[in-house]
């Protein structure tokens, strides 16, 4: 049995149906509030659903658990920003942490590229203690993941007991389906996938760096199903142990996107420049680049998918359908 919080989420959700389909059980723990987030699991139900504030009663009961995947996170509060990202992100990640020492559970965890901020000290996913106090996130969100990131490492370092099995995997900029319902932290393929598909002027940020050209910032974009099959990997070779970066190795540029978007929606399209909103500026990166060396170095094979390949596969298999949901 796999417990997956955030499990009705956008990457949750990709997991649970790779999961639902290979037979396993699966429980979700999510709220589905209002919405069309329900639709993430309709084609896929789960065991069991719970609420996040009934995780704790439920695992007091000592369910047969094998594995929890701990994707649920709190990426953007409405207000008091980092009080409750440090309530979802670091105590409820402490609590699942103790919870499977205790029982000797495998325990798999989202840490995030926002851990590194503005990518001054490089993008190494190095667990050691030295190298992560270096880290400076520019965002509650990134701050809150590199917490826990630290946490592990002093216990890792501490000699403590850990579960049997723990990876960390720091996520990079992942779109593809089931994000509908994010609104305003939707991924930037399906934004400029509506920007162009109704045919209008595709926005990208002018530079507020004079070496960087307008719509030149660069991110490394993962199909979210590369992203979910280094977890099946990792699932299925328990031996595995760390933390690893999870992107394609590759940063393209936000001009490259819009550039594959718009070969991918057939259309011809232009391009706009739009300012930074002031409450980003001076907090956002100008490159990310996941380094892979340790991923490839525990074993992992598998193609990573191109930008193109991978907008081309989520605009022709999801969103221009009628059903876009996984």
């Amino acid at each position: 049995m796999i417990l997956i919080t955030g499990g009705a989420g956008f990457i949750g959700s990709n997991l649970h149906a790779a999961l639902f389909a290979r037979g396993y059980e699966t429980i979700v723990v999510d709220r589905l509030r209002c919405g069309n987030k329900w639709r993430n699991l309709a084609k896929h139900p789960p065991a069991r659903l719970l609420p996040p504030a009934g995780l704790a009663a439920f695992l007091a009961t000592e369910p047969p658990i094998d594995v929890v995947f701990h994707l649920g996170a709190m990426s953007q509060p409405p207000d008091r920003a980092a009080e409750i990202a440090w309530a979802s992100n670091v105590e409820q990640s402490k609590f699942l942490w103790d919870w499977c020492v205790a029982k000797q559970v495998r325990f798999i965890y989202a840490s995030s590229s926002a851990t590194y901020g503005n990518g001054a000290r490089g993008f190494h996913d190095d667990v050691a203690i030295d190298y992560l106090a270096q880290l400076r996130p520019l965002t509650p969100y990134g701050w809150t993941k590199h917490i826990f990131d630290l946490h592990v490492a002093r216990s890792i370092a501490e000699g403590r007991q850990r579960p049997p099995q723990w990876v960390g995997l720091k996520l990079f900029n992942v779109y593809g389906p089931n994000e509908y319902h994010k609104r305003n932290m939707v991924s930037l393929v399906k934004t400029m996938y509506d920007y162009a598909s109704t045919g209008r002027e595709l926005p990208l940020f002018r530079s507020e760096l004079p070496q960087i050209a307008d719509g030149g910032y660069q991110r490394d974009f993962i199909l979210v199903d590369d992203a979910i099959a280094v977890m099946l990997w990792v699932l299925e070779r328990p031996s595995v142990i760390g933390l690893f970066n999870l992107g394609t190795g590759q940063a393209r540029s936000y001009h490259d996107l819009a550039q594959a978007v718009i070969r991918a929606v057939g259309v011809d399209q232009r391009i706009g420049f739009v300012d930074i909103p002031e409450a980003l500026r001076g907090r956002y990166p100008a490159f990310t680049e996941a380094r892979l060396e340790r991923l490839r170095g525990a074993g992992y094979t598998g193609e990573l998918l191109s930008l193109e390949t991978g907008v081309r596969r989520y605009i022709r298999d999801y969103l221009v359908q009628n059903d876009p949901y996984r």
